[in-house]
């Protein structure tokens, strides 16, 4: 076995798991607050990365600024679908909510083909192209930096929603929302935040999938990978969304360079319906007994 080349594959697998860590923490954002599962994160990462080509290529906007526009566009996108879909539906049932979101998708999805058109684009080249080498083992230098990228995101989202009074807000609205309100939380804006900041780490993630294999209005099906993550890591589990993502992105990495790109999924899935069986809470998601 050549074991230089495994290296490879596996560093460039957790490359690509750091971008499904960091699209899992907008899926546990939402999930932790208003216990609806966002079966749109992949087309709102999808929506962000068109937005920022429309802003670079039509527009033409510095870089810098159009990852601005772009990060604060997709906390506004996100803002607004919570504000106008979801909250009207709180007290419904969670397959209703659920289907609202499956909904959005398809929207979605449609808008940006009529905007756009069906055809795969190629984002503006603004991450470096010097080989990087670890030791003997090459690693693209696109997803190092991506890599590099989401470590940080990751990083700043567990200190901010570890030490700001939003995330404490947070957390106590995940726990129990009557003793939230009761202490004087404002969970109805609670919602909204973890909303908008889902909505935020969307569109960065689009931005870097982008930068790396190009957009298309399928690209959102990255999404499902993200399902897997946040389920078999726990889908109220930041940590879990982290793990599992390193992980299932290492797993798809190595499958589809040993057995072919159009197994990845076939085994993504597979690992899914082993993890709930043998655990159906995730492996650090919170375990919850009910009365029936």
């Amino acid at each position: 076995m050549d074991w230089l080349f495994l290296f490879e594959v596996v560093l460039s697998g957790l490359g690509s798991g750091a971008l499904l860590a960091l699209t899992g923490i907008a899926f546990v954002l939402i999930y932790k607050a208003t216990k609806v599962i966002n079966l749109a994160v992949g087309e709102m990462l999808m929506l962000g990365a068109y937005f920022f080509f429309g802003l670079t290529i039509s527009l033409m906007l510095p870089i810098w600024l159009a990852v601005i526009l772009t990060l604060v566009g997709g906390g506004i996108l996100g803002g607004v679908f919570e504000r106008v879909l979801i909250r009207p539906m709180l007290g419904e049932s969670p397959i209703s909510v659920f289907m609202v979101t499956v909904g959005l998708s398809s929207v979605l999805i449609g808008f940006v083909e009529f905007i756009w058109g069906g055809d795969p684009r190629t984002l503006p080249s603004f991450l470096p192209s010097k080989p990087i080498f670890i030791g003997d083992a090459y690693v693209s230098p696109k997803i190092a930096v991506c890599f590099a990228i989401a470590s940080i995101l990751i990083a700043v989202f567990l200190l901010v929603f570890r030490t700001w009074r939003g995330g404490v807000a947070l957390r106590a609205t995940a726990t129990d929302q009557g003793a939230a309100l009761s202490c004087g939380i404002n969970v109805p804006a609670v919602f909204s935040v973890s909303w908008i900041v889902a909505g935020m780490a969307a569109a960065g993630s689009g931005i870097l999938i982008g930068s790396i294999g190009g957009i298309s209005p399928n690209m959102g099906v990255f999404g499902l990978s993200v399902l897997v993550a946040v389920i078999v890591g726990g889908l109220d589990s930041i940590a879990g969304a982290l793990v599992a993502g390193l992980a299932i992105g290492v797993v798809e990495a190595l499958v589809g360079t040993y057995m072919g790109g159009e197994y990845k999924l076939l085994v993504t899935f597979s690992i899914l319906v082993v993890a709930l069986m043998i655990r159906p809470y995730g492996l650090f998601g919170t375990v919850e007994i009910e009365r029936l």
